[in-house]
């Protein structure tokens, strides 16, 4: 399928992908008064935690030649992941070395 800006895909996080986003949410938490406090509209990121291997919906912002896209992750929560230069999800790219999904995207099925 041709990879074109606004597609909507599923994404498959990584595990520096969920640390990260867990992180930054741990960090809000940690500092919520201070936000609260300055009321000056600072993203306060809430939502469950994520996990290596979650699937989230993924709109591609950019694409870059044939085969990699930038987008933006919509986490079940309030704030999104910008992931860059990812490729789709081919299993036949798998490998003894390569054994997951993670960090890449795949078209969602059609169910009929």
């Amino acid at each position: 399928m041709t990879h074109s800006i606004g597609r909507i895909v599923h994404y498959t996080v990584t595990e520096g992908d969920a640390t990260a986003t867990n992180k930054r949410r741990a960090d809000m938490q940690r500092h919520l008064q201070e936000h609260r406090d300055a009321s000056n509209g600072s993203q306060v990121h809430v939502g469950n935690t994520v996990r290596a291997g979650d699937v989230f919906p993924m709109m591609i912002t950019r694409v870059w030649g044939e085969d990699l896209v930038n987008g933006q992750v919509f986490l079940d929560g309030n704030d999104t992941l910008w992931v860059t230069s990812v490729h789709e999800f081919d299993a036949r790219d798998l490998d003894e070395h390569t054994a997951d999904r993670n960090g890449t995207f795949r078209y969602p099925v059609i169910v009929r």
